[in-house]
């Protein structure tokens, strides 16, 4: 079977790796020719709306799937005349403006912040009357990693995003004094049956996650519960095959739902080493039909975003349970170029592992807890 994949970089990659014990193949389509994927499978170099180009992507494919969610949502339509494609067209449309994201939340009964939604920046100063501050405006579309939001914490910074953002429509939504940031990964597959992976603490520089904990630290069994009949109300209603993750803020013991993506995510990375099957595999599993497999944890994992540089591997690799993953991207600020997971069988222990790290890892932006720190001094 061979599987077509929307993007080409470090989330194809993975998939990618994750599929060939299987004897699956693949083929991407990406625009970029130096995408990761190109050492390990063959690729279109094309524009997603070169309709030319997906017809000679679609030829002999069994299914298509996605790994970026910016893809043009007429080219999964064009796809989808043709073969399966999965998660469904409806779900990364969806996905792709946070006002249908938010009004899906709002529809399924699923917690949220308060928002305001903006047909252009002339409408901000209204709309910071009626949530006050402070706030974050984001665009509707294209904005991840931190791109596309900008915080207003006073009436000088609303004056200064009027005069400089362009982008319409927007969402003002009231800030939120979020204890810290949580991620659920589900997955559903063809038969309705439903998997959850234990809920993640994230931590985040500059709007870029940076440092994974998984299991979260501290989490009961009905913070889990609610995080899962979350996913689950979304999986549902969307008839949703495939990995979905729900980025969410913890609020006095509550979840609030942030935003969804419909594919893999960089907070699963952790999984591959720190999980009975890892996000990757559950996902091929689910689009092609095959029994879902474990999500229970191997112990407790940390896994942390390396950033536009790389560690030196022979004072990596040289630690117990440390596994180093490079896209073979390009170096440059801001760009996750690869990632780092520590595993052990008991928080306790995974403090002591982390603590071990390079100094590389010891700096600021990577977000380590007190604990942590504590220890590597």
């Amino acid at each position: 079977m061979t599987i077509g994949i929307l993007g080409g970089g470090q989330l194809g990659y993975m998939l990618a790796l994750a599929g060939y014990p299987l004897n699956f193949h693949f083929r991407f389509l990406d625009p970029s020719p130096q995408a990761p994927v190109g050492r390990i499978a063959p690729r279109v170099t094309a524009e997603y709306t070169d309709f030319e180009a997906l017809e000679k992507f679609a030829t002999g494919l069994a299914l298509v799937t996605y790994e970026f969610e910016n893809v043009p949502i007429e080219a999964v339509h064009f796809l989808q005349k043709r073969l399966p494609v999965y998660p469904s067209p409806q779900a990364l449309e969806i996905a792709q403006d946070r006002r249908s994201e938010k009004s899906l939340f709002k529809r399924l009964g699923i917690p949220i912040t308060e928002f305001v939604t903006l047909d252009s920046a002339d409408e901000l100063d209204q709309a910071v009357r009626k949530l006050g501050l402070p706030a974050i405006v984001k665009t509707c579309r294209l904005g991840y990693d931190g791109k596309g939001q900008w915080p207003l914490r006073t009436d000088d910074d609303v004056a200064q995003i009027k005069n400089s953002v362009s982008a319409k429509p927007l969402v003002l939504e009231k800030f939120v004094n979020f204890s810290r940031e949580l991620s659920i990964l589900a997955v559903r597959a063809h038969d309705g049956k439903t998997a959850f992976y234990p809920l993640v603490e994230n931590r985040h520089r500059n709007g870029i996650l940076r440092l994974s904990l998984a299991p979260a630290p501290r989490i009961s069994l009905a913070l889990q519960h609610e995080a899962e009949t979350a996913a689950l109300r979304v999986l549902e209603a969307l008839d949703y095959i495939g990995v979905l993750t729900i980025e969410l803020f913890e609020c006095d013991g509550r979840l609030l739902a942030n935003e969804m993506a419909p594919r893999v995510h960089n907070s699963g990375h952790w999984s591959i080493e720190g999980a009975v099957t890892s996000q990757f595999e559950n996902h091929l599993r689910a689009v092609t039909g095959l029994p879902l497999g474990d999500t229970h944890t191997i112990g407790h994992s940390a896994m942390l975003n390396l950033i536009g540089e790389l560690p030196d591997p022979s004072q990596l690799l040289i630690l117990p349970d440390t596994h180093l993953h490079i896209y073979g991207k390009a170096l440059r600020p801001g760009r996750k170029v690869g990632h780092v997971t520590v595993r052990a069988n008991s928080e306790e222990q995974l403090l002591a592992r982390v603590a071990q790290l390079p100094p590389f890892f010891h700096r600021e932006e990577f977000c380590l807890p007190a604990k942590h720190v504590q220890h590597a001094k």
